[in-house]
């Protein structure tokens, strides 16, 4: 019941005279958080004791949820986690995403490369609708529509363990068909492509590149942060050097050494390296794989293992070991012995120069031999 409230009103003859009106009582768990802004609010306590708040409407709607909600409380049923939950967007997720990689991670300019394409499908997408058939959808019709490789589209997947044994490299004939391919329709990337076959360096590595880690006079470049966490020092040979003086009258010298005709600095060489390589006839085939070829290379030129690691940055022998199979002739050397002739010797020649097999420790007979000495 509500509250009775007294107030003087004037009677009859204009005699004061005392009523009562009742005001309706507050309904307890209900309320207005703006006074007077028509949207009401409920509050409750979960069996836990921590209160609740939802946001509602109208005062009529607001009394039926509190009245359900008391309800279920008191009936033990749970209560969904995000009733008042925010919806996150996906493009709010990819901005968060793209803060954190350049605060902490050396991949930043690639990640920002291709997290474009998928903002500019999802980002307006609540993130928690987002299925995986969205995405798979959305990467074939990429596919169909601008030709990606089967290696793109699974950069945009999730990652997955990947045969690091695998070696695939250019042949004389292949890199041929490519460099014509490249120098038909994208002849200003031509450098790009001698310095990533001259170097070894990796894509990231060479896109992220600026002239201030490019050393013309001790014909060096360095690679600040590697891979591995490390610097890493590479030797610019004539190719890689000719190419790198190309590159270096189309920009201002200072900045990206690899930029387009904008001097905007390039993010990498997908949109025309796929497309060449399909051109040249070339099957199963990658951006990673000039890297394998440039150490295959090494290692069929007779390149000790050790060097080739040194110039690929691998932090263990065991990367740099799959190259060794490339470099028969060491291993073919070592069999031709086999093959020398032997040259005869006579019994006494034989038995004053050749060792003997002797297995068991004859250091205690020195002392016996040095007296027999002394005594002849």
């Amino acid at each position: 019941m509500g509250e009775k409230r007294w107030k003087a009103t004037k009677g009859e003859g204009g005699l004061m005279k005392a009523t009562t009106r009742e005001v309706p009582a507050k309904t307890k768990g209900i309320f207005e958080k703006e006074a007077g802004s028509g949207v009401w609010w409920i509050r409750f306590a979960l069996p836990t004791g921590r209160i609740r708040r939802e946001k509602v409407g109208t005062k009529g709607n607001a009394l039926k949820l509190y009245r359900k909600r008391k309800t279920e409380v008191l009936q033990g049923i749970k209560l969904p986690e995000n009733v008042r939950k925010k919806s996150v967007t996906f493009g709010e997720l990819a901005d968060d995403a793209l803060e954190y990689s350049k605060a902490h991670k050396r991949s930043y300019r690639m990640d920002q490369y291709r997290m474009k394409p998928l903002k500019e499908q999802f980002g307006a997408l609540q993130a928690d609708k987002i299925t995986p058939q969205h995405l798979e959808r959305w990467l074939a019709d990429c596919a169909d529509e601008s030709e990606w490789a089967p290696a793109t589209v699974n950069r945009f997947k999730e990652r997955r363990l990947e045969n690091n044994r695998r070696i695939r490299f250019l042949s004389p004939q292949e890199e041929a068909r490519l460099r014509k391919a490249i120098a038909d329709k994208y002849s200003e990337h031509l450098p790009e492509l001698e310095i990533a076959l001259n170097t070894g360096i990796r894509c990231g590595e060479q896109y992220g590149l600026t002239w201030e880690y490019v050393n013309f006079g001790n014909r060096v470049l360095t690679v600040a942060l590697s891979k591995n966490g490390e610097t890493r020092h590479v030797p610019i040979n004539a190719s890689a050097y000719t190419a790198l003086k190309q590159l270096q009258e189309r920009s201002d010298g200072q900045n990206a050494v690899f930029v387009n005709q904008r001097g905007e600095a390039l993010q990498g060489a997908r949109y025309w390296f796929e497309p060449a390589v399909k051109e040249a006839n070339i099957t199963d085939f990658t951006w990673h794989c000039l890297r394998h070829t440039f150490a295959s290379r090494l290692a069929m030129k007779g390149t000790p293992i050790r060097t080739i690691q040194e110039l690929m940055g691998h932090k263990t022998i065991q990367m740099t070991v799959r190259y060794a199979h490339l470099a028969p002739q060491h291993t073919l050397a070592a069999v031709e012995r086999l093959c020398e002739p032997v040259e005869v010797q006579s019994n006494e020649e034989a038995a004053l120069e050749a060792p003997t097999d002797t297995r068991t420790d004859t250091s205690a007979f020195q002392p016996v031999a040095e007296q027999v000495a002394a005594i002849q």
